[in-house]
């Protein structure tokens, strides 16, 4: 064979090469190429919408925090200013309760008094009814003296 044979033999089996490799592999190698530029391409920018939106996700979580604290120190000082008004009723209702209980016992202590005079009275009466019989060694009639002690007091 010639070397003219030979050499238009390895132009063609070349360009046979070029061509086999452009269509079987060159072809499908691009083709995986661009579909994985493109997978990568679409994670970082679903990376980057996922940190946006971590970002958002970190500004309402703070705001709830917020306003969750703002809500706690709402009811802790409504909780504080009812606390203050039941202690300001229960010692309003305690003066009531105390001022009660001591007309109570005033009024007590006037019925004790009372008793402890008519009882004397009594005593007395009879004292002194015994003291007009040994004074007169005679019965004096007690329902007269009754009366007429009764007299006496109430003009006393």
């Amino acid at each position: 064979m010639s070397i003219n044979a030979t050499l238009i033999i390895q132009i063609i089996s070349f360009v046979l090469l070029i061509w086999f490799v452009n269509k079987v592999l060159w072809g499908p190698m691009s083709k995986l190429m661009e579909d994985r530029q493109k997978r990568i391409a679409d994670g970082l920018s679903a990376a980057e919408k996922g940190k946006h939106e971590l970002e958002l996700a970190e500004q309402r979580a703070k705001d709830v925090l917020k306003d969750a604290k703002a809500q706690a120190q709402n009811v802790l000082s409504q909780a504080e200013k009812r606390s203050t008004e039941i202690v300001e009723d229960a010692k309003v209702k305690a003066a009531e309760e105390a001022e009660r209980i001591k007309a109570a016992a005033q009024a007590d202590i006037e019925q004790e008094i009372s008793r402890a005079r008519e009882q004397l009275r009594k005593e007395v009466a009879a004292l002194v009814v015994s003291g007009a019989e040994k004074i007169l060694s005679k019965e004096v009639d007690a329902k007269a003296h009754n009366e007429m002690l009764d007299t006496l007091v109430k003009q006393i």
